[in-house]
């Protein structure tokens, strides 16, 4: 039944696909979350009137981050390909297609994880800092639980943008389901092929929204 409707996908290929994509996903948002909560806190605590306050580290590090948020992903991935070839030896391949989705996603979580820290109270990271506090307490203990769930929500977001990055990586050879869908379904008029690659990717997107509801509100005490 199932082959008579979709006649041309291969299902061993959608799972190799799928399971590419989980694989840039995954390893993105891992490296994305730490580097984007170091910038993010860095955004943060080197702004006017907060704990390490620079103008000029916070003015460079706005300006990083700024401008590789700004660049469009597929345009950017062009761009680093001298770079991947350097870190990976190669510009093809789920591998080849991390640095682009890490630093294409990072600086958009910096951004996030910089408003959640903005939204707590001055007056608790004062009060820790009268109990005797130091900065790296402050952080750990105050900064980073406070805004928790907001930073859940953050990496969720940046989740899901992390898988449509991995499907235009696919469409310049990164693997993945993008490849698929383009390759194999697009390009040979195979619309069964793209459709079950769509379905698969709005699974994950709905899983990945999912589970980042759930450690949201298990997190959030208010």
């Amino acid at each position: 039944m199932i082959n008579e409707l979709l006649p041309n996908v291969k299902w061993d290929l959608v799972w190799d696909a799928t399971k590419q994509t989980l694989y840039m996903t995954s390893i993105s948002v891992a490296v994305t979350l730490v580097l984007g909560i170091i910038l993010g806190l860095v955004l943060y605590l080197t702004d006017k009137g907060n704990l390490w306050e620079n103008k000029m580290i916070h003015a460079l590090t706005a300006a990083i981050v700024n401008v590789f948020r700004s660049i469009p992903f597929i345009i950017l991935i062009i761009l680093l390909i001298p770079v991947t070839k350097v870190l990976v030896g190669t510009m093809l391949g789920a591998k080849a297609a991390l640095p682009a989705l890490i630093i294409g996603a990072a600086p958009f979580y910096a951004r996030m994880v910089e408003i959640a820290l903005r939204e707590i109270d001055k007056g608790v990271v004062e009060a820790a800092q009268s109990m005797g506090a130091n900065h790296f307490q402050i952080i750990y203990k105050v900064l980073i639980p406070e805004s928790l769930p907001a930073l859940i929500s953050g990496i969720t977001v940046t989740a899901i943008a992390l898988v449509s990055f991995t499907a235009m990586a696919g469409v310049v050879g990164a693997g993945g389901l993008g490849d698929l869908a383009f390759l194999d379904g697009f390009q040979r008029s195979r619309n069964d092929v793209t459709f079950v690659a769509t379905i698969v990717i709005l699974l994950i997107v709905f899983v990945l929204q999912s589970i980042g509801d759930f450690f949201k509100h298990a997190t959030d005490k208010r």
